[in-house]
């Protein structure tokens, strides 16, 4: 099944500094391209992978599950910690709670971590019948695009396939289990006006969490998917000034912005 545009893996090889990238639920590569390429001039190497089942069609979604999207992650992050001497793992919303659960399997192995709207819950009464209701409806209304910025756009599946919201309820629970061993630096990047995941959520995570160096930024202007929102630059400022106060040997200052990573087909 063909990638859609957009859409496609990305990767840099850049500097001893690492970076992965997790995109979220229903979402693709696309959400968060413009904060890799941004880590990928700053001299960075860059790893944004394309979960499985996510970035086709909705229907491909549904034979997939939360041990298909953290093992991919889980590889990423091992090919990074082969050629870096510091990786980082950061990610949006589902995407967050990934790199979540990579800090904590992988303890010294990642350095820090960075999260927008980290997702903890599956939240609604709806959430309780998914374990019957996945069996007689195969999707619902879509959670994409829920930008303010006026013509900007996430590529991602306009349906929520329910086998996969499912498996999603049961990887957010089982991270909220695993955040007490947490222990790396930690920034949270929350948007004040977000329509997919609740204030409770990062909220929920900070509380849990046993990392000492953490910092929460509040984004006035976002809705869920910032990074792709007016608060995008910040997020991007933030981000690459917390890899530069733990890993010095970080690249300083703007890179060339003809340096280009690769998209990689799927």
């Amino acid at each position: 099944m063909p990638v859609l545009p957009g859409a496609e893996p990305y990767r840099h090889e850049g500097g001893p500094v690492g970076v992965l990238l997790c995109h979220g639920f229903t979402g693709s590569p696309q959400s968060l391209r413009p904060w890799a390429e941004y880590l990928a001039r700053r001299h960075l190497t860059v790893s944004l992978p394309l979960l499985p089942g996510h970035g086709t069609r909705w229907q491909d979604m549904q034979l997939t599950g939360w041990p298909d999207w953290y093992a991919e992650v889980d590889r990423e992050l091992r090919v990074l910690r082969e050629r870096c001497t510091h990786v980082f793992v950061f990610g949006l919303s589902m995407g967050g709670a990934l790199a979540l659960r990579l800090a904590a399997k992988h303890g010294d192995a990642v350095t820090g971590i960075v999260v927008v709207n980290p997702a903890n819950k599956v939240h609604g009464l709806a959430a309780h019948a998914l374990p019957v209701a996945r069996h007689l409806v195969p999707s619902t209304r879509g959670i994409v695009s829920d930008i303010a910025k006026e013509g900007a756009e996430e590529v991602g599946y306009d349906r929520v396939p329910l086998h996969a919201a499912h498996s999603l309820r049961s990887f957010l629970r089982r991270v909220d289990g695993e955040l007490p061993q947490v222990t790396q630096p930690l920034l949270v990047l929350r948007s004040t006006r977000d329509h997919v995941v609740p204030a409770a959520d990062p909220a929920r995570v900070l509380s849990r969490v046993s990392s000492t160096d953490v910092t929460e930024v509040l984004l006035e202007q976002s809705y869920h998917v910032a990074t792709l929102d007016h608060d995008a630059d910040r997020i991007f400022e933030e981000s690459h000034a917390f890899v530069a106060r733990l890993a010095p040997e970080s690249a300083p200052g703007e890179g060339h912005d003809h340096e280009e990573g690769t998209a990689v087909g799927g």
